[in-house]
């Protein structure tokens, strides 16, 4: 059995929050070769990414709870059997319907590595060296996007699409032999009761704290800005561009090594700076970075490294926003930590699929409705942290000793 609070522990909770990303990116490179293999649209097949955002974000009103109540050990195992079993069917999928009811049963079963990963660290660590820790693994956690574009494309020029969704049931598998070892994080005094009537007073007292919905906003906001990235990037970049799967692959880490940066940043500086000095500055960041992509598009600069030059700024941007408004949102709710992250996790796929499909919709085979979406992401991110949080100091001494 793993120790809580060694740096394996750390390491596979890790692994298990970055399900969300690899099942997200490793198929980018394919999608165009998918939308001519089962004879259907782009949009359809940026369906795929939205109906997977949805179905994440509606099981983890269930998960959460459920974790609450019976632990996180047993919840994340029957959610990586699913995403196994669902991995499969999206590997044999004979057409785009088949394929779309896999992967929103991929999201059920997926989406528990995420949500209970983030509320195992508030289990074991506390509210304010979880958000070093959520720092620390996000960075970690930025390999997987970095490598799973990479790793898809090979997997598509040698094997075809179809092994990049075999490779994913081949993780769940491995997942499920590690989850085995993993001490259980949430002790028997924390259970909550799942009824009905006790969720929807959870629910509604995370709602009705102003400082939860602000960091949660603020960080749907920018997390739509790198969904709307995923879900145009290929069409704007391989077919509007013509760059190549496998340097689109390379330019993807390209990307990741901002969200690095900005991870590893956080990481570094939380000791000695103030949650709210370094969402400052992120926030910032990511809106001039979103900014900038959004007006080189309108200029007419349509050029690969228009697109990923300025996403690098706001990868930067919000590689500091994500862990930092996590733990903000986190922080004064022990009591239901994961429920907390369920409800935030709910909120931000809810929106970011909303975008994602705002992206499909009004693609018009240049990059401008990508770019407009993720400008709008970073501006709305200062804007939900800046006018909605008001406690941006006062909460870290409240909760110090949560």
């Amino acid at each position: 059995m793993l120790n809580p609070t060694s740096r394996a522990t750390v390491a596979l909770l890790a692994a298990l929050t970055a399900l969300g990303p690899l099942a997200t990116d490793m198929y980018l490179p394919a999608m165009p070769a998918m939308r001519e293999a089962l004879g259907t649209g782009a949009d359809q097949i940026q369906l795929t990414l939205s109906l997977y955002l949805i179905g994440f974000a509606m099981a983890q009103l269930l998960c959460g709870p459920l974790s609450d109540r019976f632990g996180r050990k047993p919840v994340l195992a029957l959610g990586m059997g699913v995403f196994l079993l669902a991995s499969l069917v999206c590997a044999f999928a004979p057409n785009i319907e088949t394929l779309l009811v896999a992967r929103f049963f991929q999201a059920l079963g997926g989406s528990a590595g995420p949500v209970l990963g983030r509320a195992a660290v508030r289990d074991i660590h506390g509210p304010f060296e979880a958000s070093r820790i959520l720092s620390y693994m996000a960075s970690v956690m930025a390999l997987a996007p970095a490598l799973a574009p990479v790793v898809g494309a090979g997997l598509l020029v040698w094997f075809g699409w179809d092994a990049i969704f075999l490779l994913l049931a081949l993780y769940a598998a491995a997942m499920l032999g590690l989850i085995a070892m993993m001490p259980e994080p949430l002790p028997l005094d924390r259970r909550q009761s799942i009824k009905p009537s006790a969720l929807a007073v959870t629910f509604r007292s995370l709602l009705g704290q102003r400082d939860f919905v602000g960091y949660t906003l603020a960080n749907a906001a920018a997390f739509s800005g790198l969904f709307a990235f995923l879900s145009g990037s290929s069409f704007v970049l391989i077919d509007y561009m013509g760059v190549s799967p496998d340097v689109y692959g390379y330019l993807f880490a390209a990307i990741v090594l901002g969200f690095f940066i900005g991870s590893l940043t956080s990481a570094k500086l939380s000791r000695r700076r103030s949650r709210h000095q370094l969402l400052v500055a992120a926030s910032l960041i990511a809106a001039l970075g979103g900014s900038a992509m959004a007006l080189l598009a309108l200029a007419g600069v349509h050029t690969p490294w228009a697109v990923i030059g300025p996403h690098m700024a706001y990868m930067i941007g919000f590689g500091i926003i994500m862990p930092q408004t996590m733990g903000g949102a986190l922080a004064p709710n022990p009591h239901c930590a994961g429920s907390a992250s369920a409800l935030f996790g709910f909120i931000q796929m809810s929106i970011a699929a909303g975008v994602g499909a705002l992206v499909g919709q009004f693609h018009d085979g240049t990059s401008h409705s990508m770019a407009i979406a993720i400008g709008l992401s970073g501006v709305l991110a200062l804007i939900c942290y800046h006018f909605i949080v008001t406690d941006k100091g006062a909460l870290e001494a409240q909760t110090a000793s949560a």
